[in-house]
Formats: structure tokens, C-alpha cells, sequence
């Protein structure tokens, strides 16, 4: 990776300027580009810690595994989100395992965990950078349990609908019931069973791998029910 290329990536990297000369070079000789395949895994409880993770492009999911095998995501990250957990073996405390998958294609920068660490270390304001990323990370976990044990499911199905429509500047989501299951730590029966509710409604149109939304505001209103 020449230094034009690297320069214009590193712009989502609030520490770099911040970084001496050695320090810059011992990132350059440390970092890479990685592809990951749509369903590939990233890391999980038997990998070692990958290091510092910046999505180029692409989707990236992180979550955790109940005992029963039930998957929770936690948060998503999209291009030019960092992520910390896959190098949470140099953060104290951190001690469940999560799991990474790429949702889509991606290419991600990569820091190995070795100079990361070191960086760390020796850099009041990679340290930082890792706190605050770690801090807001844990604020989207927590909103994430919030949901899942305090909201009931048809308001939790109908923010969700929303968020992606709103993402994707469309109203037509193209994932599979499986896929939202997933995403909201949920079984793809009790996803189902929801959306064919909302289509008996009128509030959205349901065909293999699409849900169409038809009426956007009766989701909004859902919402706002006690």
C-alpha cells in the first residue's frame, strides 16, 4: 500500500495525526488490506485477536452465542467504522467472546494486533481513540440487550424495518427472515409470524428474500403505542 493510498484511509483514524514518525512507520509496516467473503468469519472465541479493524467497504456483524446457540448481534459496521472487539485481547476486562462475520463482501484495513498493542501503549491518543471506541461500542451493546429484554418484539420488528429502510434509502429490505433473526437475536419462526401479522395489516408485502414496506408511518405509529 503506497503512502497516497494509505494517507487517504487513514482520514477515519482520529489518532494518526497525532502519531510521531516512527510511530507512522510502524503502522505502515504493520497494516494490510484483507478481503472477506459475504458469510465469512472474522473471528470467534478459537481465534487469536486479529488487531485493529477499519471497514473499507462492506458490512461487518458482530455478536455473541447463547448457551442454546442462539445468535445476538450486538452492532454492525459499515465503511469507515473501526472496530475494537476484534482486538479485545489488550483490553482489560473484556472477558466473553464475540464473533465477527463479513454480512457482504468486504475489505477491511488491518493492524496487527502486535503494533496496535504497542501503539497503544506508548500513544496517549491511540489509547484513547481505543477507549472511546470501546465506550460507544458498549453503548450499542447495551441498547441492543435493552431492546431484546424490555421492548416488546412487534415494536423491536417494526424500528428495525425502519432502520434498514431508512440505510438503504429504500423501502424494500432484501433479507431473508433467517437474516432478521439473526440480526435481532430473535427465531426465524417468531420473525415470520411477525411479518405475516404486519402483511395481514397492510404494512408491508412479503416475497422470497424481499419485504416490500407499504405503509411506513403505521410502523412509525406502532412505536409510539404503549
Amino acid at each position: 500500500m503506497n503512502d497516497e493510498e494509505l494517507k487517504n484511509i487513514v482520514t477515519d483514524l482520529s489518532f494518526w495525526d497525532k502519531l510521531s514518525s516512527r510511530e507512522k512507520e510502524l503502522f505502515k509496516n504493520n497494516v494490510q488490506k484483507v478481503k472477506y467473503a459475504k458469510g465469512e468469519n472474522l473471528h470467534s472465541a478459537d481465534n487469536e485477536c486479529l488487531g485493529l479493524l477499519l471497514v473499507l467497504t462492506g458490512e461487518l456483524r458482530v455478536y455473541i452465542l447463547s448457551e442454546d446457540g442462539r445468535e445476538v448481534t450486538l452492532y454492525r459496521l459499515s465503511d469507515g467504522d473501526a472496530c475494537i472487539l476484534s482486538a479485545s485481547c489488550i483490553l482489560h476486562n473484556i472477558t466473553f467472546d464475540v464473533f465477527i462475520d463479513a454480512q457482504s463482501d468486504t475489505e477491511v484495513l488491518l493492524l496487527n494486533i502486535s503494533a496496535f498493542s504497542q501503539l497503544t501503549q506508548g500513544n496517549v491518543y491511540v489509547e484513547n481513540f481505543a477507549l472511546k471506541n470501546t465506550v460507544d461500542r458498549f453503548s450499542d451493546v447495551m441498547w441492543a440487550i435493552e431492546q431484546i429484554l424490555f421492548t416488546s418484539f412487534d415494536k423491536r420488528l417494526a424500528t428495525f424495518l425502519l432502520d434498514e429502510s431508512s440505510k438503504n434509502k429504500s423501502p424494500d429490505i432484501k433479507l431473508t427472515h433467517d437474516q432478521i433473526a439473526k440480526y435481532m437475536g430473535s427465531a426465524r419462526e417468531v420473525v415470520s409470524r411477525m411479518l405475516k401479522n404486519f402483511e395481514t395489516l397492510g404494512i408491508v408485502n412479503l416475497s422470497r428474500g424481499l419485504i416490500h414496506i407499504v405503509d411506513k408511518d403505521e410502523l412509525k405509529k406502532m412505536l409510539k403505542k404503549l
